[in-house]
């Protein structure tokens, strides 16, 4: 699994921004962005994954304050999650891993065997440098926890460039 202080697994993958656009999106050509909040999650319009995406829609602007750049990445088709961003106003965007690239460099997949679906991503959120370091990890086994948002927004504040002493 990914921890803190390795080296984010970079990628590809293709991206839907705000605009509902779907463009090709690499992590490692992104990292003046940082820092960076990967929040994996387990399928679009489901519940608590709705509830998580539009938790860090309304929190937006605090990590906005930071400086970090949120994306959510699930399994699920460009499509579909520019109709997921478009029916719940995220302001921020979703990359879609039908490939399962992504939840298997982070270590993330598991499956909903009881409903014969493998290899969805664990609900689990990465929190990226501009060296493409992570700085911050989370994973749950349970798809039904959401992550502490306020951890989360804290460690990206800890990446915050410092501001020089009046």
């Amino acid at each position: 699994m990914v921890s803190v202080g390795d080296a984010a697994p970079d990628f590809t993958a293709p991206l839907t921004d705000i605009d509902g656009d779907i463009e090709s999106f690499t992590l490692s050509e992104n990292l003046d962005d940082a820092p960076i909040v990967l929040a994996f999650f387990p399928a679009a319009f489901t519940g608590t994954c709705t509830t998580e995406m539009c938790t860090f829609r309304d929190q937006m602007a605090n990590f906005e304050d930071v400086g970090a750049t949120v994306y959510g990445i699930s399994i699920d088709t460009p499509f579909t999650l520019t109709e997921f961003a478009e029916q719940n106003g995220l302001n921020f965007g979703l990359i879609s891993d039908t490939n399962r690239e992504l939840v298997d460099a982070y270590d993330v997949a598991m499956d909903f065997a009881s409903l014969g679906v493998n290899r969805v991503a664990k609900r689990a959120v990465f929190v990226v440098d501009g060296d493409g370091e992570v700085t911050y990890a989370w994973v749950s086994d349970d798809p039904g926890v959401e992550p502490d948002y306020d951890a989360v927004e804290a460690a990206a504040a800890k990446l915050e460039e410092p501001t020089e002493a009046a």
